[in-house]
């Protein structure tokens, strides 16, 4: 009965011994073991691990995996003296725990580390470039260089700043109505340009066009003057030479053409019998 008693309390003791000097390390994390307070050992692989019973050795574990933080608002000044209100966050990771328990002792002290470190670099960095190359062209290289200075700085603590972004980049509400407004003249500036570049060159056009026009009609004038000339010439020609026939005839059918027109209206004459208008009808002319 008492070797019973006596094993049963060997094997509680022996238990209780395996679960003090025995500890997991997970896949996604990392140890550091303390003896009486002193870093003696940095187990960065998963698995079974010993260790002297509590309270000689206590382990303290970290996180492997990338964690994210979300640092606050603020305000930061451009090259060209706007502010700006930036709300940026960074991916990073423990990969020296030693320095890291040393430096920040945990997650909370690191976070404290972060802010100070990239809101710094952002401060710098977005001072040294003008508002509208922040917001277009030139953020992705202003956020390398945050990213890689920033992660020079974090070394010293154990910590990795594996990316730092910008989530926005704002102006003040005071400000953003200026801006607006700004914005604005200049667009109502730019299209009151190229409202006078365009009716500029419809003038041009205008004017070229109404040049060949006027050319135009000037060689169809000049070219139908020359055609009724060569008419009336070539009209004078078969009248001369109609007239050259037969004189008497020809003067005959020109004075009933100028009855005809003369009498078109039913008006009265009153002519003298000498009348040169009345030749055709005298013997003179008969004869």
């Amino acid at each position: 009965m008492k070797k019973s008693i006596a094993i049963t309390i060997l094997v509680l003791i022996l238990i209780w011994l395996f679960v003090r000097v025995v500890f997991i390390v997970p896949e996604n994390s990392q140890a550091v073991v303390l003896q009486l307070g002193k870093i003696v050992r940095v187990i960065k692989t998963p698995g079974l691990k010993f260790k002297l019973p509590s309270p000689i050795q206590s382990v303290v574990f970290f996180e492997k995996r990338l964690m994210y933080y979300d640092s606050p608002p603020t305000e930061v000044i451009t090259k060209d003296k706007k502010t700006l209100i930036v709300d940026s966050y960074a991916t990073w990771r423990i990969v020296d725990p030693k320095k890291f328990l040393i430096s920040v002792k945990n997650i909370n002290g690191a976070e404290v580390r972060l802010d100070d470190i990239i809101y710094s670099e952002l401060r710098v960095d977005l001072g040294s470039y003008e508002l509208s190359n922040i917001i277009s062209k030139d953020r992705e290289t202003i956020m390398k260089t945050v990213t890689a200075i920033s992660n020079k700085k974090a070394s010293e603590f154990g910590i990795e700043i594996v990316d730092v972004r910008l989530k926005r980049a704002d102006l003040p509400k005071e400000n953003e109505k200026a801006v607006f407004n700004r914005m604005k003249s200049e667009r109502q500036r730019q299209a009151k340009k190229y409202r006078s570049e365009g009716m500029e060159e419809a003038a041009k056009i205008k004017a070229e066009t109404d040049k060949q026009v006027k050319i135009i009609m000037a060689d169809a004038y000049k070219k139908a003057e020359i055609l009724r000339g060569e008419g009336d010439a070539e009209a004078i020609k078969i009248y001369a030479e109609a007239y050259g026939q037969d004189p008497i005839f020809y003067k005959f059918l020109r004075s009933l053409e100028a009855y005809k027109n003369a009498f078109k209206g039913g008006a009265n004459f009153i002519l003298s019998r000498d009348s040169k208008f009345l030749e055709i009808f005298t013997e003179k002319f008969n004869k």
